[in-house]
């Protein structure tokens, strides 16, 4: 009774903070985020990369193969770095609130909208597992339909999102990063004496639990290259950068982010590894972290289980307010103009947005309860994430090669996630990649974006010339 009594004061008090943060949403920028400073800039940032597969995901590779779990962390912190080094500063200085806008600004204006389209996708489905998280999690610790959890627990952080924008999303995001390390620490410091300490955890575990590389040099290479590519074309990770006040504020930031995400891993990685002591015979390893913290004390299970709660709202936030923004600066802007060719008012920017954000995340709300106990939900999360980084690709080409053509870049957005949903569907159906084993989606989507981008583009320039 008193961590369910905890969690959901936890709740009330991050979807108070966010309602009020409405007062300062006055128009479509402040929406979207504009004039950021550093603070607000990491804690809405970092919170994007730290979500549900950060804590029980990374805890569940804790228990299987120990601390080379936290490479899913560390990965995402080294893409942060790429962001940070290469390409905060000239992504923030084309003044853009969006990866479809930057993409529009070097390719054209019809690639802005197919990726904008491309983007909400991997933005909903990356929201799906957010709250299906949120539903597995109300079941697992407290015997919650996971249906009505998903609900309650949406709704609350969608109603404060739609309302406050980016400020709501900052200000909650706040309390979520305190409460999450603070959280997950004294787990780790209350669960490690239940062991003896870390030395005796060392010798109660087999060696491969304490290498870097037990989880599969093929898996850590997946994560670093997804990462690194998907890090510069992530909307929800990449919104507060872009919306930073100025572009020092945009370099230091992500480097911050990076800092806070990269180590959060070890420490879950370690819950996981301590579960695995206490409880060696769990049949479902995705229950790790949930059976440590639901005998641990009271107060302490119920701390640390709103830190879990934090991460998945910390993530699902950004996302929501993310789908609005695409939608509204990068697809029912770009409809309207075309037919009306009028200049939007900021009054419906706004108002689109708010819609928007609301029938997306609602979407996200809807779809989780429909596959909640789907078998590929994981598959199809994946190719999202590969998406992001063959926009990336195509981006680079129209950075960095001036013959590009608009129309060849669009073909090879849409063949290469043709490829890539191709792909995964395969490996749902027959349990294995295409080609060979290691062969996943995101190097296919990536080799296909390469190919199929000079190849298209080498035709289209052959017949622009006859």
């Amino acid at each position: 009774m008193v961590q369910l009594v905890i969690v959901i004061g936890y709740f009330l008090i991050t979807f108070l903070t966010g309602i009020l943060a409405r007062k300062k949403t006055v128009n479509s920028k402040a929406f979207d985020g504009a004039g950021l400073g550093m603070l607000l800039c990491v804690m809405v940032g970092a919170g994007e990369w730290m979500g549900g597969t950060a804590t029980t995901g990374v805890s569940e590779y804790g228990y299987i193969y120990g601390i080379s779990g936290a490479w899913y962390t560390i990965a995402n912190g080294i893409g942060i770095c790429v962001l940070a080094a290469f390409f905060a500063k000239l992504f923030r200085s084309i003044e853009k609130p969006t990866v479809a806008g930057i993409i529009g600004n070097y390719i054209g204006q019809k690639a802005r909208f197919v990726s904008a389209c491309i983007l909400i996708f991997v933005m909903v489905t990356v929201g799906t597992s957010q709250m299906i998280a949120l539903g597995t999690l109300g079941q697992a610790l407290f015997g919650f339909d996971p249906n009505i959890s998903i609900i309650v627990l949406g709704c609350g952080v969608l109603i404060y999102t739609v309302l406050g924008g980016m400020v709501a999303v900052g200000y909650t995001n706040i309390l979520h990063m305190i409460v999450m390390y603070a959280g997950i620490v004294l787990a780790l410091v209350v669960s490690s004496n239940k062991v003896g300490g870390i030395s005796n955890l060392v010798t109660s575990l087999d060696d491969s639990f304490f290498s870097m590389s037990s989880i599969g040099i093929p898996k850590v290479s997946s994560w670093v290259t997804a990462s690194v590519l998907g890090a510069c074309t992530a909307q929800a990770g990449l919104q507060p950068i872009l919306a930073a006040k100025d572009e020092k504020t945009a370099i230091s930031s992500s480097f911050l982010i990076a800092l806070l995400v990269a180590p959060f891993g070890i420490f879950t990685a370690l819950l996981g590894m301590i579960s695995k002591t206490i409880y060696p015979n769990l049949e479902n390893a995705k229950m790790a972290l949930p059976t440590l913290l639901m005998n641990l004390s009271p107060l302490v299970g119920g701390l640390v289980m709103a830190s879990i709660f934090a991460a998945i709202l910390s993530t699902a936030s950004p996302i929501f307010l993310s789908c609005g923004t695409l939608f509204s600066r990068d697809v029912y802007s770009y409809l309207k103009q075309n037919k009306t060719n009028e200049k939007l008012l900021d009054s419906q920017v706004l108002k689109v947005a708010r819609i928007s954000t609301a029938l997306l995340g609602g979407g996200c709300i809807a779809i989780s309860v429909l596959l909640r106990n789907a078998s590929t939900i994981l598959d199809i999360v994946y190719f999202a994430y590969s998406l992001r980084g063959c926009l990336f690709v195509i981006l680079l080409f129209g950075i960095y090669w001036k013959q590009l053509h608009e129309e060849a870049a669009v073909i090879a957005m849409v063949f290469s996630g043709i490829v890539g949903l191709g792909w995964v569907s395969y490996k749902s159906i027959f349990h294995t990649y295409p080609i060979f084993p290691y062969f996943s989606e995101t190097y296919a989507t990536l080799l296909v974006a390469v190919i199929s981008t000079v190849i298209i583009n080498t035709i289209v320039n052959h017949n622009s010339k006859n």
